[in-house]
């Protein structure tokens, strides 16, 4: 094997890039189709040049740069992931992986190694759905399906996914373009931090992922009647509160029945929001995923079931807006082959894990193979300041990824 990925470059790339949005406690904050994101897009974009890559922006801002290979006519193979992060969250998250594969070309280009297969990086738009309550849109785009009536998300703000899009220069009815055929792809590979323990209990740097949760998100919205605390007697109230705390602890119980599940009630809205009224409406969202679709669709049902008991003894009136429904992933067989034995080069055996949270590669299930390597992250923590993993971690994820990508790209050497 040829060439061995610089580790201490990969990191001071992770920190010169986590300065952008960082704020006074660590944290980052990178919304998509801003001045920051943009700032970060620059960056990185210099770093594909130096690595040697042609560096472009396609219909909906995917910052793509590709290492041309010798064969025209083949198939890409397809390695990044996202720059935008959530509200105060880490450095690491996506980040990574758009910066390690950015590190795997420029080991091959430093050592002269030209791929029969072109090799494209790409920094995928908005994978987090911080900003509109919609993510992934860029590998949506890509993989063709995003849609034009997606792109009446809006912000807390009030604006649209595409009025943001317009105002950072891109043209949203042209999306479309961003589109790939299957057949233009031969596989795709992600290198991510874990964002969970698994790696670190079993004291391994790096792991293989054999398959992505799909994420299901519903926005939920209570109506009842607001009046004054104080003069409005509790068999005379209709709580829309009353009735989600009781929503809440069914989720959380039922959810534990299912052996792969998680659920998240991560925002709550209260109104009128005064301290001595009753509240009148009452909004929050569902974040359910699972590996096994058919168990995921199940407890949704029964927490849908359980959500028109409650408002209906309540006197409630309620609905459940669907925000995305994205199905598992499966990570394809010969990508992991191609992991496994990029692991095995390099002196390593990685052990296996499902990845819990959702990945723009779960995007790509239907249009090409696709794959993921995991690195150690510190107790676990992500969508934090203090997410963390060491540098030799991220040097031996990259490794793998290299070794990956030598393989996927039929690499010869000039």
């Amino acid at each position: 094997m040829i060439g061995t990925v610089n580790g201490d470059r990969l990191w001071a790339r992770l920190m010169e890039l986590g300065r952008i949005g960082e704020d006074e406690q660590g944290g980052v904050t990178r919304f998509s189709f801003t001045e920051l994101e943009r700032q970060a897009k620059e960056q990185v974009a210099s770093y594909m040049s130096e690595a040697g890559m042609q560096v472009r922006e396609d219909a909906v801002g995917n910052l793509i740069g590709t290492y041309v290979g010798t064969d025209p006519d083949a198939a890409v193979v397809i390695s990044g992931s996202h720059i935008d992060t959530v509200l105060h969250g880490g450095k690491f998250d996506g980040a990574l992986g758009v910066l390690a594969a950015i590190e795997a070309i420029q080991t091959m280009y430093e050592n002269s190694i030209q791929p029969k297969h072109t090799i494209e990086v790409v920094a995928f738009t908005d994978e987090e759905g911080s900003r509109f309550g919609f993510g992934m849109i860029g590998s949506r785009a890509l993989a063709g399906t995003l849609k034009q009536d997606n792109l009446t998300q809006r912000d807390e703000q009030g604006v649209t996914i595409a009025e943001a899009m317009e105002a950072a220069g891109y043209v949203p009815s042209q999306l479309a373009s961003a589109a790939r055929k299957s057949e233009e792809i031969k596989g795709y590979v992600e290198l991510h931090i874990e964002q969970g323990r698994v790696l670190e209990q079993l004291n391994q740097p790096v792991g293989l992922v054999t398959g992505i949760a799909g994420p299901l998100w519903l926005q939920f919205t209570l109506n009842g009647q607001a009046g004054h605390a104080g003069a409005t007697p509790m068999n005379m109230r209709r709580d829309p509160l009353e009735a989600a705390t009781a929503i809440f602890d069914y989720i959380y119980r039922e959810t534990r029945q299912f052996k792969h599940a998680v659920a998240t009630v991560g925002k709550l809205r209260v109104l009128p929001g005064g301290v001595n009224v009753i509240p009148g409406e009452v909004q929050f969202s569902l974040d359910l995923r699972d590996i096994d679709e058919a168990q995921r669709n199940e407890l949704e049902q029964r927490i849908r079931d359980f959500t028109d008991q409650v408002c209906k003894q309540q006197s409630i009136e309620y609905s459940i807006e669907l925000l995305q429904r994205v199905p598992p992933a499966p990570s394809s067989p010969e990508i992991m082959a191609a992991i496994e034995e990029a692991a095995r080069l390099n002196g390593m055996e990685l052990p296996t894990l499902v990845s819990g949270a959702g990945h723009d590669g779960m995007q790509f299930h239907s249009l090409c193979p696709l794959g993921m390597i995991f690195v150690r992250s510190k107790d676990g923590i992500s969508h934090n300041p203090q997410e963390y993993s060491s540098k030799e971690d991220c040097a031996a994820g990259t490794q793998v990824l290299y070794s990956t990508l030598l393989q996927l790209a039929a690499v010869e050497r000039s």
